[in-house]
């Protein structure tokens, strides 16, 4: 076949063929330039020319037509005249094996990733969370790693979230202050994640990156595209699940050293969105992926308008580039292009800043690295055309590509397994369980004080009854016996002559006969 003559990938023709290096191509790529130049037929024309070589692909579908990868390409003007101009014989159209993903589940297989999968520094970057808000949730990771509590989809964080913050203290001596404001700032951010629809890319069962390393029965490499035309209004989202995918593979892929061709090709466009407003940790562990991964086979290409959308650190590790046109109407756009020139090795037969400017649809200025890894001298050339369908499928073909898939049963229903929620929730009903029950005892040990305090006040209000009574008997009785006591010391004190001394005398002997008499009446023993 034409795009693996000689056993390399033919991608343009200047007035010779430009061919890629398999071998080199896990030293990655840059695909540039502005809005409408044909940076997509390059994109597809690498894809199928990996896949034609047995190299499974992954590919992101922001404005829905890489989709007519599935079918076959037709004949029009442009495709003709290129196969004329660049003279290509034994082309023929051909539709690829394709699989297709979508986050939200509508145009392909549902793609999912767990809490803990991700991670505390992409979550971190997805949230656009500060470095002290970051510090703290990276505590929730590890106070969560350390329990055994998996975080699988936002409920299983924000609940985690919630517990660490109400045992702040607990857990301050052995991980690190945990401010209650960074505490809420992240339940906030979590909330305005899922408000834009990002809970349902949290969840089981998560995405086997495995999974893209297949191929067809005819050897080809499977390519796997990712419906993103509906993620893609989320920028942040997108950049960040990319972003996880790439450190997915990463880390699933163990060492491979230097191959023959990649084990996988991942095309990661629009690719100034992973980089915008990205902090400086973040940029620096992209730099360390992209230079480390091509150790596991994989080569990954960067599509963006302007090679200045990437950081130097990055585009340093890109060895392979193809630079369609640059407009250059602002002072940033022609300080862009003139880095954009310089970057090339120097080709004496044109101006390169000059050609960039001048180069029509379907055409770039290519370098590649060569068998030995030595960038190639810049070449104007015009990029092959593609042998798939160049407009988006119809939605009966992907549905039926999606429903006749292998993974059709393995990602169709969702899972909810016992993570991090469940197991909190039934510490918080076990301590709510147990609040509850020291609050009804006491209630009671309360309850029987105020009924003790009540018998000992009644106690007391009948002792006090009981004294008043006693003392109001002796005052009634006092009276009496004062007045009788009175009359006799009146009368004792009183002095008497000698007569009514004998008056008295006799009378009482008299008295004290009757007195007598009447009390041994009042007994039955008198006696007359």
């Amino acid at each position: 076949m034409y795009m693996n003559e000689a056993h390399k990938i033919w991608l343009a023709t200047s007035d010779h063929p430009i061919y890629l290096e398999p071998g080199m191509a896990n030293r990655h790529g840059l695909i540039a330039g502005a809005t409408g130049t044909g940076k997509t037929v390059t994109l597809k024309v690498l894809a199928e020319s990996f896949s034609d070589m047995g190299v499974p692909v992954f590919l992101a579908d922001i404005k829905g037509d890489l989709s007519g990868m599935c079918l076959p390409g037709c004949e029009n003007k442009h495709i003709r005249r290129s196969i004329d101009t660049m003279g290509i014989t034994g082309f023929d159209y051909t539709a690829y094996p394709v699989r297709f993903f979508d986050v939200y589940g509508k145009q392909g297989h549902p793609v999912r990733t767990t809490i803990s999968e991700m991670g505390p520094e992409l979550l971190s970057r997805l949230l656009g969370l500060n470095d002290t808000q970051s510090g703290v949730l990276r505590i929730v990771f590890r106070i969560a790693d350390d329990q055994g509590l998996l975080l699988i989809d936002l409920k299983d964080l924000r609940s985690m979230v919630q517990y660490v913050g109400d045992n702040a203290k607990e857990y301050k001596l052995t991980y690190g202050n945990i401010s209650s404001q960074s505490v809420g700032a992240i339940q906030r951010a979590l909330l305005q994640l899922e408000d834009e629809g990002g809970d349902i890319f949290f969840g089981e069962p998560a995405l086997d990156i495995a999974d893209w390393v297949d191929w067809a029965e005819d050897g080809r490499g499977v390519m796997n595209i990712l419906e993103c035309q509906e993620l893609f209004q989320h920028p942040l989202l997108y950049a960040t699940f990319l972003l996880w995918m790439l450190s997915e593979l990463y880390e699933m892929l163990p060492e491979a050293g230097d191959l023959d061709k990649p084990k996988l090709a991942f095309f990661f466009d629009e690719a100034h969105l992973l980089f915008n407003g990205a902090p400086k940790a973040l940029v620096e562990k992209v730099e360390q992926v992209v230079r480390l991964i091509r150790s596991k086979g994989v080569s990954v290409w960067f599509i963006t308008q302007n090679p200045s959308d990437i950081p130097d650190s990055v585009l340093g590790q890109i060895g392979n580039r193809v630079q369609h046109a640059l407009r250059a109407y602002t002072p940033n756009d022609q300080k862009a292009l003139r880095a954009a020139a310089r970057s090339f090795r120097v080709n004496p037969a044109f101006n390169t800043e000059e050609a960039l400017q001048a180069l029509g649809v379907g055409e770039a200025l290519v370098s590649v690295l060569d068998e030995k890894g030595v960038p190639s001298i810049v070449e104007k050339a015009g990029i092959l055309p593609p042998r798939s369908s160049m407009s988006a499928a119809p939605e009966t073909e992907v549905k039926a590509a999606v429903q006749s898939s292998p993974l059709a049963q393995k990602y169709g229903q969702v899972q909810d397994r016992r993570s991090a929620y469940e197991v909190l929730e039934e510490v918080r009903q076990q301590e709510t369980a147990r609040e509850e029950e020291e609050a009804r005892q006491a209630a009671w040990e309360k309850e029987q004080k105020a009924r003790e305090k009540e018998l000992k006040a009644q106690q007391a209000a009948w002792e006090k009854e009981q004294r008043e009574r006693e003392r109001m008997y002796r005052q009634a009785a006092a009276p009496r016996r004062t007045s009788t006591t009175t009359r006799r010391t009146t009368s004792s004190r009183k002095k008497q002559d000698p007569l009514e001394k004998a008056i008295n005398s006799a009378a009482n002997t008299v008295g004290r006969e009757l007195g007598k008499q009447i009390v041994r009446g009042l007994f039955g023993t008198f006696k007359k």
